[in-house]
């Protein structure tokens, strides 16, 4: 997503430069660029949530090495 946003940023800005008046594209991509920053900090809390609470298939929290991995 933020490729396409860079490449329709560079399409405004040819348009301002042929004289267009780009004011509803550039709020549009404003609140693209919002929503896409906000779906981003989403998943990266989701991926740190998910990595912090290793556990079980049960849904018990790991504690130190498993009974199968001792010496």
């Amino acid at each position: 997503m933020h490729r396409q946003i860079g490449r329709q940023r560079k399409e405004i800005l040819q348009l301002q430069r042929a004289g267009i008046a780009t004011a509803s594209a550039e709020a549009l991509l404003g609140r693209m660029q919002a929503k896409v920053d906000d779906l981003c900090d989403q998943r990266d809390r989701l991926k740190s949530e998910e990595t912090r609470r290793p556990s079980y298939a049960s849904g018990k929290s790991l504690k130190g090495t498993p009974a199968h991995r001792r010496i």
